[in-house]
């Protein structure tokens, strides 16, 4: 879900290149989630403010939960969170889990939320990136909609075939 909840602000910040990966290191015991946008990025006195779960730019609610819970399981899990952003250039999100710690979060159904959140916004490239000692796998809305020749990559069959694809390319089972 923090995936998703990421995404989904640089979707409101106007990116329009979207870059995902995620990092199992059995080595170094680390999961490592990074989510790289090219939106509108941040002045410094946001960012400092940005994990204060009373503070949001949105204007429908009065509090912003989604990073500070982030760093919350990721500091939680023995990790950490950094921001780098730049108005006018973009976001990168970076998060650090204790791969193997108790208190890190499952990863969850990555599969769908990659999917759906690019079915759900075909004008924006998104591009995912997992790696583990087993798997170097990319997934890029470009590729994909080149091969698919015009067919939309939200169609419900192809949304089936392409979760299906995530998910044993990264070696997970739907």
């Amino acid at each position: 879900m923090h995936i998703l909840d990421i995404t989904q602000n640089s979707t409101r910040a106007g990116a329009s290149e979207i870059f995902i990966e995620v990092l199992e290191n059995r080595s170094e015991d680390t999961l490592t989630v990074s989510i790289k946008d090219n939106g509108s990025g941040m002045d410094q006195d946001t960012i400092d403010n940005v994990l204060n779960p009373f503070f949001t730019t949105r204007t429908t609610r009065k509090v912003g939960l989604g990073l500070p819970l982030l760093k919350q399981n990721a500091e939680r899990s023995g990790g950490g969170l950094s921001i780098i952003s730049k108005p006018g250039k973009g976001t990168e999100v970076i998060a650090i889990f204790g791969l193997s710690n108790i208190d890190r979060p499952p990863l969850g159904d990555i599969a769908g939320v990659i999917v759906l959140t690019a079915a759900s916004n075909p004008e924006i490239r998104f591009v995912f990136h997992f790696k583990n000692e087993f798997t170097d796998y990319l997934f890029d809305t470009v590729e994909i909609n080149e091969v698919l020749d015009g067919v939309p990559i939200n169609n419900p069959d192809i949304v089936l075939y392409l979760r299906s694809m995530v998910d044993q390319n990264i070696g997970r089972s739907v």
